[in-house]
């Protein structure tokens, strides 16, 4: 009996007393010491995928052009971050927790500029620049949302022979000059001279040059629509093409004489994308120095990357932003420029 009464009594003392929550006796997985035990895989991620953005120009092309790849949607890479921080919480890990500062850090140091409004007052010039599609329903509906757009200068690419004539009248009204080159072509408020196409080595016209007498003086402008690229299974992201045209449209602009240039067009390729360097070396993205967030045009359904450009050289970028769909697979893209 005694130890039974013992036993009783050791078995109520370790009951929980009123008032006592039974909560208290739940152990607590963030300080049981097992949350720096816990979650290494996906701390694990973390830091490959930080690596992946600090280094990515270190990522070869020669396998299926995977760096240029990496690059044209590098800022989607930070959607990893949130995806991890859920497993850690789920998880209860300090060790991913922690690891997540670092690609969280990397990022921030990458696109964090792009966040902040950097547009300034001022500019005398508007331009915009628009892949109207081939295959177009409406032209002509695009045509009068570019008029009223408010540019000075519109360059459009992948124009057909078909819907050349839908843009020319919807667009005469308030241009006053323009200038067709194969599939690209500039409109201008402002009068045009030598013009002429450009090569970039695709065997058929799809840039031209001309130069554009504003208010300011004279401005050099190419319009281009660089190669397509495509992402196949097989051979991996397809650019070789693109790449080949953007170190012939580099050249041309290296040579250019006069000392404020503008590059209108859509390039098909990102301002990471190492493969424009022959262009992107000796230019300055309207949208990088003046924009307001990331200025994604493409596709214009959902879009993810931002391959059509405002490009200048001698001339100071104000705003950069993205007008709204005009029924294209692409948005069009706007800045106004201090022309000096």
């Amino acid at each position: 009996m005694a130890q039974t009464d013992t036993a009783d009594g050791q078995r109520s003392g370790n009951e929980a007393r009123p008032g006592q929550s039974g909560a208290s006796r739940t152990p607590n997985r963030w300080r049981d010491g097992g949350s720096w035990r816990r979650g290494w895989i996906p701390a694990a991620i973390a830091l490959v995928v930080a690596v992946l953005m600090f280094f990515h120009s270190s990522v070869p092309n020669s396998v299926g052009n995977l760096g240029s790849l990496l690059e044209t949607f590098l800022p989607w890479t930070g959607l990893v971050v949130p995806v991890l921080l859920a497993v850690a919480l789920v998880r209860r890990s300090a060790t991913a927790l922690v690891a997540l500062l670092v690609p969280a850090l990397v990022w921030l140091n990458l696109f964090g500029g792009l966040l902040t409004d950097k547009s300034s007052g001022g500019g005398n010039l508007t331009v915009v620049s628009h892949n109207v599609n081939a295959d177009n329903p409406n032209p002509a509906a695009t045509a009068k949302d570019i008029a009223g757009s408010g540019a000075d200068i519109v360059a459009l690419e992948e124009l057909t022979g078909r819907a050349l004539p839908v843009y020319e009248r919807g667009l005469a009204g308030t241009y006053r000059y323009h200038a067709v080159e194969g599939t690209v072509a500039l409109w201008s408020k402002y009068p045009l001279s030598g013009t002429q196409p450009v090569n970039i080595r695709l065997g058929w016209v799809r840039a031209l040059r001309t130069t554009v007498a504003t208010p300011r003086g004279a401005v050099a402008v190419y319009v281009a629509h660089m190669p397509s690229v495509r992402v196949r299974l097989d051979s991996g992201f397809t650019a070789g093409q693109r790449d080949h045209s953007a170190v012939a449209l580099g050249d041309a602009i290296a040579q250019e004489p006069v000392r404020r240039v503008i590059l209108l067009g859509d390039l098909n390729g990102t301002m990471n994308d190492r493969s424009l360097s022959p262009i992107t070396a000796q230019m300055r993205s309207a949208q990088g120095a003046a924009g307001d967030g990331f200025g994604f045009s493409w596709p214009a359904s959902s879009p993810m990357a931002r391959i059509d450009q405002i490009m200048v050289k001698g001339i100071e970028p104000t705003r950069s932003w993205v007008l709204r769909n005009t029924g294209s697979d692409h948005l069009p893209v706007a800045a106004t420029l201090r022309v000096a």
